[in-house]
């Protein structure tokens, strides 16, 4: 086999694939490179053509991260969350039977327009639910690759680790994003199976038609994935702390929580303004005419400061990690 040959095969497919393979599969690549992996002069002068926006390691992660079915059950039980809510108002006859003060926000108009189930379902899922599936993903990024010893191999390819934490979160937030709109697709859906569908009476007074609520509910599910990147990145800094994938699990989930206990506490509330969660919930601007950017705008700029901050500081940690498995 020529020197050429063996370049192509040792490069060929996702990066973290064949590293998973072997190690000893990117030993070619790396010799011809050198000039140490042929008889002829011009074997010093194969090219390795890495893809320089890590496309194929993107992809090769999107499908470990999607393809485990532990995540597959996730989305699944998420998307469970809009049906149990209609099926059980629609036994029921509706919520302003018994409490008509009670329940989260845009309750009581599903039995008027099912749309409004996916709105229920996001704001039912979004303190506990999601953060829980995005602690998961976020959990496994780097600490269950060292704690099966493929990070490791996956350095050795070679890619570079900042590379790599690119890849990682960039997957978090993928999976963090099909969360949300599996919660909002299955909310839809049975809407518009148990309950009238027609134009949506916004928190304005005004109306807009079905399209456009369609559009509404997209967005609004955009924002929820858009305000899980911060805790996304909690996660990814808390998975290179440790070899432990179910300790970074934790710390995630259990830092969402510990955040909004604090965001409940009146008496510290010059501190909520700061606070991840607090932003959470601002979606609710999406529903008015026109729309109110304020809030969303400055929670997207918070969650962009976290995202910022908890990068950094995981990029710092795997930079500097001695990668032993």
């Amino acid at each position: 086999m020529s020197t050429s040959e063996s370049t192509s095969q040792s490069t060929r497919g996702p990066a973290s694939e064949s590293a998973r393979e072997s190690v000893g599969s990117v030993a070619p690549a790396a010799w011809a490179v050198a000039g140490l992996g042929g008889s002829t002069a011009s074997s010093a002068f194969v090219p390795v053509r890495p893809n320089p926006l890590g496309f194929r390691l993107l992809r090769s992660e999107l499908r470990l991260v999607f393809g485990r079915r532990r995540n597959i059950a996730l989305l699944g039980a998420l998307a469970c969350v809009p049906i149990l809510i209609a099926v059980a108002i629609k036994l029921s006859g509706g919520p302003e039977r018994d409490d008509p003060g009670g329940g989260p926000a845009f309750i009581g108009q599903i039995t008027q327009n099912g749309l409004f189930v996916a709105f229920t379902a996001l704001v039912v899922t979004l303190p506990l639910f999601l953060p829980l599936a995005v602690s998961v993903a976020a959990g496994e990024a780097v600490a269950g690759e060292a704690s099966i010893g493929t990070l490791r191999n996956i350095l050795v390819v070679p890619v570079s680790r900042t590379r790599l934490l690119l890849v990682k979160y960039a997957s978090i937030v993928a999976f963090g994003v099909a969360g949300a709109f599996a919660v909002a697709i299955a909310g839809v859906v049975i809407g518009f199976v148990l309950f009238p569908i027609g134009p949506v009476t916004l928190l304005s007074g005004g109306s807009v038609g079905v399209g456009t609520a369609l559009v509404r509910v997209a967005l609004v599910a955009l924002y929820v994935a858009a305000m899980l990147a911060g805790l996304a990145a909690i996660g990814l800094f808390a998975s290179t702390l440790t070899e432990v994938p179910i300790a970074a699990m934790a710390v995630t989930a259990i830092t969402a929580v510990v955040v909004q206990i604090l965001d409940a506490v009146p008496q510290i509330s010059v501190i909520h303004p700061y606070l991840l969660t607090d932003w959470w919930l601002r979606f609710g601007d999406l529903l008015r005419d026109p729309v109110v950017y304020g809030d969303m705008t400055r929670g997207l700029l918070v969650t962009l400061a976290y995202v910022g901050v908890f990068v950094s500081l995981a990029w710092a940690r795997l930079t500097t990690k001695d990668v032993s498995s």
